[in-house]
């Protein structure tokens, strides 16, 4: 039971935020709090701070009360700086391109961005949360497809091939290299191949260790 992933929902929808709570709880997740706006969310994080109780993972809504902008993003921000152990997953109805960026602009670990229509897909959306839990990333396609787009004119992208742009594309969905051969229909020993041609590329050297595959990401979607 110490083991169990502690998760805060900042979702101001009373139906979507139970019905998180009682889908991640049915797959063993201990869902610790539910709060409705933003300003909620930073007390009661504080609050679990003092006990020595921090959460996992935060999942929050972009647009919250009161007036339904930015204040579930603004939130997550501050919480961020203030406590960067915590992952970070937000909800957003559609790709909200300053918002994605602005979460990635801090840092590196434990960061996951999802189109709300991505919790229907149940087994997929609990792994999200699990990995931003554990440190990991988790984008959805959809921002990943727009702020790659944008930034494929960049110098610093440009010595990559298509193919290894589309592998690094998947890799900022949190996929691994044996989840990407298999998206991919190649073997793992060519997704490895292109991996390191990408951290070449992009001037990651081995010292960066496991924290390369989310510097290429970012390297790539701050270009």
């Amino acid at each position: 039971m110490e083991d169990r992933v502690r998760v805060v929902i900042a979702e101001d929808s009373v139906l979507l935020r139970e019905g998180l709570t009682r889908l991640l709880t049915d797959r063993g997740l201990d869902v610790v709090a539910g709060v409705g706006d933003g300003d909620a969310l930073i007390k009661t994080i504080t609050e679990l701070n003092d006990q020595g109780e921090l959460p996992d993972v935060v999942v929050a809504d972009v647009r919250m009360p009161p007036t339904h902008t930015d204040e579930g993003v603004r939130a997550a921000v501050q919480l961020r700086k203030k406590h960067p152990g915590i992952g970070v997953l937000v909800l957003s109805q559609y790709v909200e391109e300053r918002y994605a960026t602005e979460l990635l602009a801090g840092s590196s670990r434990g960061i996951g961005y999802l189109l709300k229509d991505r919790v229907a897909e149940v087994r997929e959306f609990v792994d999200a949360v699990v990995r931003v839990a554990e440190g990991g990333t988790a984008l959805d396609p959809e921002v990943v497809a727009q702020l790659l787009g944008r930034s494929r004119k960049q110098d610093v992208v440009a010595g990559l091939t298509p193919r290894e742009r589309e592998v690094l594309g998947l890799m900022a969905e949190g996929r691994t290299n044996s989840a990407i051969a298999r998206q991919l229909v190649v073997s793992d020993g060519a997704v490895e191949k292109h991996v390191s041609n990408i951290f070449l590329k992009l001037g990651l050297s081995p010292s960066d260790g496991d924290h390369r595959r989310v510097l290429a990401v970012l390297t790539y979607l701050n270009s």
